[in-house]
């Protein structure tokens, strides 16, 4: 693009909002940071404390170090356990291992978790809604015996289900899916299982909805839509597809440095948003980046307002 800077094109940016840092996420770097300010570093972290890479790497320039695994923290360490949440057998080693450890689980995976049990307890067998292998649907698994949960992750899948009693069945869902995929599976599986027993409320958090939904008010009047977050977020793949959903041509990227401007020829209105691990800082990244290359008239697109917190572990809390 060899335009002076008096011939910039102009683009409209429509920014979601809300967007980026959910309560969960923003509680979970605050626990890092705080138990390192409380016990000096190093302190150690259990699997990325959320999905994304610049976080990381600052919570490691504060002096946090992250592993896959508990048997990788020395003795006498501090131990966080990531927002994702984790099977019960870890806190349990850790406490036989007599590790200090902080549980930074999001207070709605730890409701989830807590349905898991009362619905073993009730002598169903549950199906749950999630993504095999994503952190959070292994850290639920792990909170009721081996066989008392199976996966669903298809609508095929829900066909295929042969189960022991159907008249003894729950579901719950990961937190953080496609909302109108969910909802497909969930009404299938009511469909076949009339007797199936579900959460009281919604398991999808506040802000996956929330994000989706200001993404489908975004890529309708978009061109094309950035959405900012890792390839490992479950929330922030959610939001790619949604927009594409809409008809919209969508882009993952984790900073601005992976914008390709062929992305934007005859683009005149773009659509950003960023998962609910990417903060802030990272979205006027990518509007500087824009800004460089071409005359941005920026509007915020407001759907809904969120004033959601949630309360820091005791012992941690900010005098």
């Amino acid at each position: 693009m060899n335009h002076s800077k008096n011939e910039k094109p102009r683009i409209c940016l429509l920014v979601a909002a809300p967007r980026g840092f959910c309560a969960g996420v923003d509680r979970a770097i605050k626990i890092v940071e705080l138990a390192i300010k409380k016990y000096g570093p190093p302190v150690y972290v259990r699997h990325e404390i959320v999905h994304n890479r610049y976080v990381v790497d600052q919570l490691k320039m504060q002096g946090a170090i992250f592993v896959e695994e508990l048997d990788e923290v020395p003795d006498g360490i501090p131990v966080v356990f990531s927002a994702h949440g984790v099977p019960k057998a870890v806190p349990h080693k850790a406490e036989e291992r007599g590790l200090e450890y902080l549980d930074a689980t999001c207070p709605l995976v730890s409701k989830v978790h807590r349905q898991a049990e009362r619905q073993v307890e009730a002598g169903n067998h549950i199906l749950f809604v999630g993504h095999a292998n994503h952190p959070e649907v292994i850290g639920t698994f792990g909170q009721v015996e081996t066989g008392k949960m199976t996966l669903v992750e298809t609508l095929a899948d829900v066909t295929a289900l042969r189960p022991e009693n159907p008249e003894k069945l729950s579901y719950l869902t990961q937190t953080t899916l496609s909302v109108d995929d969910t909802h497909e599976i969930i009404a299938a599986l009511i469909e076949r299982f009339p007797n199936i027993v579900g959460p009281k409320g919604e398991d999808i958090c506040y802000a996956t909805s929330n994000r989706q939904e200001a993404v489908k008010n975004i890529a309708a009047s978009s061109d094309l839509v950035l959405v900012i977050g890792a390839p490992n977020s479950s929330n922030s793949l959610r939001l790619v597809e949604v927009a594409e959903r809409e008809g919209t041509d969508a882009h993952l990227i984790q900073r601005a440095s992976e914008i390709d401007l062929d992305w934007l020829d005859g683009v005149g209105t773009v659509g950003l948003t960023a998962g609910a691990s990417a903060p802030e800082v990272l979205v006027r990244e990518v509007v500087d980046y824009l800004s460089e290359h071409y005359v941005v008239d920026e509007n915020k697109v407001r759907t809904v307002d969120e004033g959601m917190t949630f309360k820091l572990p005791r012992g941690l809390e900010i005098a």
